[in-house]
C-alpha cells in the first residue's frame, strides 16, 4: 500500500488511467472482431466497408492514446483492409 499523500494520489490515478485504457482497448478489440465476423459471413460491400470504418476509428483511437504503438495500428488497419479486399 502507498505511504505517502504522492503515492496514494499516483495510486489513484493509475486506477483511473488503467480503466480508461482498458476502455478502448476492448472497444478496438469488439470493432475488429465484428468486422472480421462480417467478412466470415461474406456480408455486403456496404455493411462490410461500414465495420471497416468502426474499425479503423477504433483503432486509431487507441493508437492516439498511445495505447497501441501507431506502427501496431498501422498494421492491424492493413490487414483488415486486406481481409476486405479479398472478400469483395
Amino acid at each position: 500500500m502507498p505511504i505517502t499523500s504522492s503515492a496514494k494520489k499516483a495510486l489513484k490515478r493509475d486506477l483511473v488511467l488503467t480503466e480508461r485504457n482498458a476502455y478502448f482497448k476492448v472497444a478496438m478489440k469488439r470493432a475488429i472482431k465484428a468486422l472480421r465476423k462480417g467478412v466470415l459471413a461474406k456480408l455486403e460491400k456496404v455493411e462490410l466497408q461500414g465495420l471497416l470504418v468502426q474499425a479503423y476509428q477504433a483503432i486509431d483511437k487507441a493508437a492516439k492514446r498511445n495505447i497501441v504503438h501507431k506502427n501496431n495500428a498501422a498494421r492491424k488497419k492493413s490487414r483488415l483492409a486486406v481481409s476486405i479486399n479479398k472478400v469483395v
